[in-house]
């Protein structure tokens, strides 16, 4: 698999790296066994980038990974995330004392001295301009604790913020043939100022893979039921913030698009890795074909110019009006 540098953290990384939010919890159940086969598999397909949080599954993911990493003499690069946590969910939490509980917290379930990265995770907008936040993190790489931090964000103008501050390595951003708007200033600033991206909701919640129609149901304890109008957090986590209606049915024009021969999810997948700055694409799975699946974008070859030129009328004419101004 194509590797590409992390920013300044100096470490390289696959171009698709494994979401692991799913096998934490809010994508209905995930059991063990099939957490430890999802991440068998993307590690033997050769994804080196593994990117989690502290309250996926209040901690389920992060020890799930500290357990599949176990026996095994290789390390992946593990990106969690820290912030939401915080009760209640205000940037007067984010104090120097409830960041090193919650990182603490993080290493003792990765089973680590050093966390590769910390990215605060889609924090009240107030923090990203916070300087006492960022020198805190500083502090946590002096001290060993972390080995770099960066920011997960919501909108464009959050990455643009956090971007001003010469310690954020990384910013993590959802990126995906319905959600275009961070190609205009974002991506272009962070490979401006050296800073790796993660892009994570690639595939908008499963629509991009092309297999649901209006018809489709979801469980309970599946964000993609209980978040549909943001009711638990921002609503552009779920299904891109596209309305789910008209991405099944936009959804279907990206697979006419892509054509027969190609899978959709692999398709949409590509789109992301040839964005201009774009290090790692973190597409989730809930079982070993879904990795497969999406491991093989990385070989794929880069879409036509007719095939993009398709899908950014698709976004104009269906998807624009929807979330372009919002994020």
């Amino acid at each position: 698999m194509e590797q590409r540098p992390l920013g300044k953290t100096g470490a390289d990384v696959g171009v698709i790296g494994l979401g692991t939010w799913q096998l934490g919890g809010d994508w209905g159940d995930v059991d063990d066994e099939v957490a430890g086969e999802v991440l068998d598999a993307a590690l033997d397909a050769g994804v080196t980038l593994l990117d989690t949080a502290d309250v996926y599954g209040d901690g389920r993911s992060e020890v799930r990974i500290r357990k599949a990493l176990a026996p095994r003499a290789e390390r992946p690069f593990v990106a969690t995330k820290a912030g939401r946590r915080a009760d209640p969910f205000e940037a007067a939490q984010y104090t120097p004392e409830n960041l090193r509980a919650w990182v603490d917290r993080s290493r003792r379930n990765l089973g680590v001295d050093t966390l590769d990265l910390v990215q605060l995770h889609c924090p009240p907008t107030a923090v990203y301009s916070d300087q006492r936040v960022y020198d805190t993190l500083d502090g946590f790489v002096a001290d060993g604790s972390i080995a770099a931090y960066g920011v997960s964000v919501e909108t464009v103008a959050e990455g643009l913020t956090a971007l001003q501050h010469p310690g954020v390595q990384a910013l993590q951003v959802i990126l995906n043939v319905f959600r275009r708007k961070p190609l205009e200033e974002l991506l272009p600033a962070a490979q401006k100022a050296g800073v790796g991206v993660l892009a994570r909701v690639p595939l908008a919640s499963g629509l991009l893979t092309g297999k649901y129609d209006e018809s489709t149901t979801f469980p309970s304890d599946d964000h993609r039921n209980f978040n549909r109008n943001g009711e638990a957090f921002d609503v552009g986590e779920t299904f891109a913030g596209v309305p789910f209606e008209v991405g099944v049915e936009a959804a279907r024009e990206v697979a006419a698009i892509a054509g027969d021969a190609v899978p959709t999810a692999a398709f949409a997948l590509r789109w992301v890795i040839d964005q201009p700055g774009v290090t790692t694409v973190i597409p989730g799975a809930r079982n070993v074909t879904q990795v497969r699946g999406n491991v093989a974008a990385a070989t794929m070859a880069p879409l036509s110019d007719t095939q993009l030129s398709d899908l950014e009328r698709l976004y104009d004419e269906r998807i624009r009006a929807h979330v372009h101004d919002r994020w």
